[in-house]
């Protein structure tokens, strides 16, 4: 064993500075964590609206939302009433956002993947079936069986702004898994909509709706105007899905499917930046907007359209669905009439029992198979939480509701019950969290590696069997990472073989804005076998990491330019790097480097003797720990 050596050193000064930093990236989390609760606030304050409104004046509410408008030239024309013009218009642009998720997911996302997708697609499969099954159970002889759809579909604005209320202190990989799978809910929800609750299909308007979407596919080779190309084509498609009976909001998920998606490409934004240089030496118009739309085009259409309507989806079209459709009116004759009935209980019963049992048994029979991926994190008690909180139907629910039931009581009932299982799942996933942070408060400490380190998949530097091991959670464009990487090279040559060292992945995007493109780089560079001389080539340029100084080296190291450039955009690339972020999120890692330093976190300077000194450390020997420093 190689003699270990101490030298006492004063840490270095620029830390200091760092910690600020630090503080404020955390304050950033903070408010983004609020940005997410504002959308489920304000649908809340919707809710309660209506609520109110349909109990305070019962007839008011509903003429004003069966009000009729009438839209149209001549003979032309279209008659809706309010309640119709939410529920039919107005919604085909939530199931539009809706169906740019489930395009961006399958062709860039999560669902990429089978062993990522498998748990949540599992889950959601389960999640749809089982509610239904016991809804059919409770409900069976009511006459009202048919509304079993209404249990089938978690609300997943509530779902997004309930979690980053109540969730776990770190919820980044139970929030991935269930953004997975709510996106493969709607899809079945949507389904089921169409299959099941479409009347008096009238087949021949398809066909201009299937010659609308033909032109939506192919408005994507257009140089220009397309935006006006894909309003004009929606509204035509829209029509033609309104006048053969099947609902005119699966019209906007037809439309979404077929807007592009894609990373951007390193050449359209190699050309921006030029067109942008080029605006800074000349200010004029000219150069202005041709910078502005080559910005604009190295975005896809879909994440572009994703963008603009989430606030008016979130701020404006659900709030109106829900203050026209959960306008519920409650008396002691209507709630002793809930109370005992089938299609209430039948509601309660599906979404909060069966959403539980669908979502949190599939998984947990999975994770005992050894079947998909689950990560550090997505633990079985937050996935319990989380198929508590898919118990909130809501959207969909009370859009079912007015799909399925016809009799106004009926509807009440419904409605009755749909909001009751909301608020139980939203108290019983309250509960679940709460007492997983008490049983569980070392795993968000961060003082231990959650990932152990594995041969096959990390980065490894040093040989396996050595008694060291140092985990670095490291940026490539971080200073502080560098002055790291140059500590442990020596400790590397005191040591030798005894010390094993491994690279993984967190940057920090709020500061550096190259950083996670020279992450995704040194993956691509690892698939031909060339990660570290990447990090090097990348800690010797930290200042220029753009697209071009990216390709650059790669064809300096001798890569295969042509191979290198599909896998920066491959789902294996983007998933290994977002795994290792998550991971960082999961150990509470708010600054790089963070050094573990076998398994156990470790807190000071990180010059080399003093590594030296933490791996010397009796308790260091079996644990596996971190070293804190900085954020740059």
């Amino acid at each position: 064993m190689t003699e270990l050596t101490i030298i006492q050193r004063s840490p270095d000064p620029e830390q200091v500075a760092a910690q600020s930093r630090t503080r404020r990236s955390i304050a950033e989390k903070i408010r983004a964590m609020g940005q997410n609760r504002i959308g489920a606030l304000i649908l809340l304050i919707a809710t309660a609206a209506a609520i109110i409104w349909a109990n305070v004046s019962i007839g008011s509410y509903e003429t004003f939302w069966e009000t009729h408008l009438t839209v149209g030239v001549g003979d032309l024309q279209l008659d809706f009433t309010l309640h119709a013009l939410v529920n039919d218009a107005l919604m085909a642009i939530f199931f539009f956002t809706v169906g740019l998720e489930v395009r961006r997911e399958f062709a860039i996302g999560e669902l990429t993947s089978w062993s990522r997708a498998v748990v949540p697609v599992v889950a959601a499969i389960a999640g749809l079936a089982i509610p239904a099954l016991l809804f059919v159970l409770i409900a069976a002889g009511s006459g009202h069986e048919y509304a079993w759809g209404i249990v089938i579909s978690t609300d997943t604005a509530f779902l997004v702004g309930a979690l980053a209320l109540i969730g776990p202190r770190v919820p980044g990989r139970l929030r991935v898994f269930l953004l997975a799978l709510a996106v493969v809910d709607d899809i079945g929800a949507l389904s089921i909509i169409a299959l099941v609750y479409t009347e008096n299909f009238n087949p021949m308007p398809l066909l201009i709706a299937a010659a609308g979407l033909t032109g939506v596919y192919f408005t994507r080779y257009l140089r220009g105007g397309r935006g006006p190309v894909y309003a004009t084509l929606s509204i035509i498609v829209w029509l033609a899905f309104l006048a053969s009976g099947v609902h005119p909001t699966l019209a906007g998920v037809a439309i979404a499917l077929l807007v592009p998606v894609y990373r951007p490409d390193r050449r359209d934004v190699e050309h921006a930046l030029d067109l942008a240089r080029t605006f800074r030496q000349s200010p004029n118009t000219e150069y202005a907007r041709a910078a502005a739309n080559s910005l604009r085009e190295s975005i896809s259409i879909n994440e572009r359209l994703q963008s603009a309507y989430a606030p008016y989806v979130a701020y404006v079209i659900l709030p109106l669905f829900a203050l026209a459709n959960a306008g519920v009116v409650i008396s002691p004759e209507i709630l002793a009439g809930a109370m005992t009935s089938a299609l209430t209980w039948g509601i309660v019963v599906g979404l909060v029992v069966g959403k539980f049992i669908g979502v949190f048994g599939s998984a947990a029979v999975l994770r005992v198979l050894k079947i998909g991926e689950f990560g550090p994190g997505l633990t079985l008690d937050r996935i319990a939480g989380g198929a508590a909180l898919c118990g909130i139907g809501f959207t969909i629910s009370l859009f079912i509701v007015d799909l399925a039931i016809d009799d106004p009581a009926a509807q009440n009932q419904a409605r009755v019950g749909v909001l009751a299982a909301s608020v139980i799942a939203f108290l019983v996933s309250t509960v679940i969290f709460r007492i997983s942070d008490v049983v569980r408060p070392d795993l968000e400490s961060g003082q231990t590696l959650m990932r152990p380190v594995d041969a096959k998949r990390d980065h490894v530097f040093g040989s396996e069997n050595a008694p060291y091991t140092i985990v670095e959670y490291g940026d490539f464009q971080c200073g502080f990472c560098l002055k790291a990487s140059g500590s442990i090279q020596e400790v590397k040559e005191e040591l030798g073989d005894d010390l094993r060292y491994v690279w993984r992945h967190a940057p920090l995007t709020q500061y550096h804005p190259n950083a996670l493109a020279g992450a995704e780089a040194a993956e691509a560079a690892s698939l031909q076998g060339k990660f570290f001389e990447f990090e090097r080539g990348l800690f010797t340029d930290q200042e220029n990491q753009r697209p071009s100084d990216i390709i650059r080296l790669a064809r300096e190291l001798g890569l295969d330019i042509e191979k290198f450039e599909r896998d920066l955009t491959s789902p294996e690339v983007t998933g290994r790097v977002r795994d290792d972020m998550l991971d960082a999120e999961a150990m509470n890692i708010t600054s790089v480097p963070t050094l573990f330093i076998n398994g156990r976190r470790h807190t000071g300077p990180y010059d080399s003797q003093s590594l030296i000194r933490a791996l010397s450390q009796p308790d260091q020997g079996t644990a596996t720990a971190t070293l804190t420093t900085p954020t740059l």
